[in-house]
């Protein structure tokens, strides 16, 4: 059996599917892969629905005609709202992974608090940016039509 060095995890799978101590940064995580399965189920009925061109005019009506009720109006402002959160908290995460967003090492004992110092500022920048974002869209997707 092997032994944990330092501290043990006591909540098991659970512990790393739901979190544990849910902090800004766990929500961010969340939300993330959230917007990121999102996406990814955007781009599948996209590509289905473009597709349907190569079957000819008729099927491409259909296809159109199937996805321009208001339900989808509010679908693909849904999906702007996930594109601008994801697209932004994934420059947060390219600059945390080079090195930027760490802080000064010191002995690794959770929560570690020169991360958090240094990381907390740079999340609610990356909160702030995207609400400007969805303000914009939102007045642009709504308003402005």
């Amino acid at each position: 059996m092997l032994e944990s060095k330092g501290h043990p995890n006591r909540l098991g799978i659970w512990g790393w599917l739901g979190g544990g101590r849910w902090g800004a940064e766990r929500y961010l995580y969340t939300l993330h892969r959230l917007t990121g399965l999102g996406l990814l189920a955007y781009f599948l009925l996209h590509i289905i629905v473009t597709s349907s061109r190569a079957l000819g005019q008729a099927r491409w009506t259909q296809a159109m005609g199937a996805v321009s009720g208001p339900l989808f109006k509010v679908g693909e402002y849904l999906v702007f709202l996930a594109f601008a959160f994801h697209a932004i908290n994934g420059i947060r995460l390219g600059i945390i992974e080079l090195g930027f967003g760490v802080g000064k090492p010191i002995e690794p004992v959770y929560p570690y608090r020169t991360s958090l110092d240094v990381q907390r500022p740079i999340a609610i920048g990356v909160l702030v940016l995207a609400a400007v974002l969805v303000v914009m869209g939102t007045l642009n997707f709504w308003v402005l039509e």
